[in-house]
């Protein structure tokens, strides 16, 4: 009989994408899918270390998953926590059987181990949604002061234009969502002389019916893709601003402010009104002041963003924040997120309720779900459409409700007949 895997992932899509990539190795070597982690014979958790939150949450689930799992399985970790803490987190966690960071062998058991492997370049199997995640480069050539990624994930390593391609051609998903640490760099490493962004945004358009990016340094948002994401049909800008503070941005080493920002965001809306946007902020960087606070807030209230992210920072060993002083109080922290919070709920309910009436086109996702060109996968709000609806397809609907981040829609009533 062979051997069964079960494959728990933490953390943001990258993680996703590494995961399905894994499983790919692990069916190709033999191994059949579990029915839960009980019952397989190898238990993979695939973890995050992006902030300590995601670090406490991965040895949770590690351990969770120890007390689970059945007689003499076999417990792998790894992801991010194990390539930044290998020997560590084996030391620490005396119940896993192996700590394997990716690109390096993982255990199947007493006598076979799998090969060494490119994880980025590997195949995996085809979705199971309309839609999939497609990791286009790995690693950051960026030094921004919170962010330890970098040293563990290395330098930017883009694939080449042809092997994300024929992934995109795999799938065969309508919507595809292009993801990297540094998106908007894509192909800067591989010797051209430039970014190869937008004739990879270009390419893939022609390939499916929608084509989504996510995580884009507001420094590298060019008019040409601008152009490409707009003609692209999915007029959609994740934008990594971090804060808006310009004292505060330098200490991050960041560039840019919210003048910027909103100018920037300002001329995209002249150019395509039905644009959304979101973004993630960092509360409580050390030295943030409230007057760097009060900023945010001013910015958030004049951005109108659809969707935004709020994290409090988190001290990484060995980033350039992590010995900065004026560090915040977790109090003060909390209580600055909360604010920020509650103001964003408030706008994205606000956007989301003048869109009743409105006519949009909507991919049903699975039964009941769906989305717009304005709600990423996973991390936005959804469209409930009719339950009859085939998963996959498209259709054009009428809004008639919506409860905070989320919309109900409808087919548009018939034409009534000429007397």
């Amino acid at each position: 009989m062979p051997r069964s895997y079960w494959v728990e992932t933490l953390g943001c899509p990258k993680n996703q994408v590494d995961s399905e990539k894994l499983v790919g190795t692990l069916v190709a070597d033999g191994l059949v899918a579990a029915a839960g982690p009980d019952t397989a014979d190898l238990v993979v958790v695939n973890t995050c270390a992006f902030i300590e939150d995601a670090r406490q949450e991965s040895i949770d689930t590690v351990l969770a998953l120890s007390d689970a799992r059945q007689r003499g399985a076999e417990l792998v970790v790894t992801g991010c926590m194990a390539e930044r803490y290998g020997d560590e987190l084996a030391a620490a966690l005396p119940e896993v059987d192996n700590v394997a960071g990716f690109g390096v062998p993982v255990s199947l058991g007493p006598t076979r181990k799998l090969p060494e492997f490119d994880l980025l370049n590997l195949p995996r199997p085809a979705a199971t949604a309309p839609w999939a995640y497609v990791k286009v480069a790995e690693g950051c050539d960026r030094a921004c002061g919170f962010c330890a990624i970098p040293s563990f994930r290395g330098p930017q390593r883009s694939r080449s234009v042809e092997s994300i391609l024929a992934e995109v051609d795999q799938l065969g998903t309508r919507e595809i969502v292009l993801i990297a640490q540094d998106l908007a760099a894509f192909g800067r490493d591989q010797g051209q002389g430039e970014r190869q962004i937008v004739p990879l945004v270009n390419a893939v358009a022609s390939r499916v019916d929608r084509v989504r990016l996510l995580y884009l340094y507001p420094s590298d948002l060019t008019d040409p893709l601008i152009d490409a994401i707009c003609s692209s049909g999915v007029p959609y800008f994740d934008l990594s601003l971090q804060h808006v503070s310009r004292p505060l941005m330098r200490r991050m080493r960041r560039w840019g402010d919210g003048e910027r920002f909103g100018d920037r965001i300002g001329a995209i809306r002249a150019r395509e009104p039905d644009a959304a946007f979101r973004s993630n902020f960092i509360v409580g960087y050390p030295g943030e002041t409230e007057d760097d606070h009060d900023a945010l807030l001013r910015f958030v209230e004049e951005a109108q963003l659809d969707w935004c992210g709020f994290f409090s920072y988190s001290r990484e060993d060995g980033t350039y924040a992590a010995d900065l002083d004026g560090v915040v109080a977790p109090q003060l922290m909390a209580e600055r997120l909360d604010e920020l919070t509650q103001l964003q709920d408030a706008i994205t309910a606000h956007r989301r309720s003048e869109l009743i009436g409105r006519t949009i086109e909507v991919l049903v996702d699975e039964p009941g779900v769906g989305r717009t060109h304005r709600e990423a996968p996973e991390i936005d709000g959804i469209v409930t459409v009719p339950e009859h609806l085939a998963t996959g397809s498209f259709h054009t609907l009428v809004v008639t409700d919506s409860l905070g981040p989320d919309l109900a829609a409808a087919l548009p009533e018939p034409a009534g007949l000429l007397g």
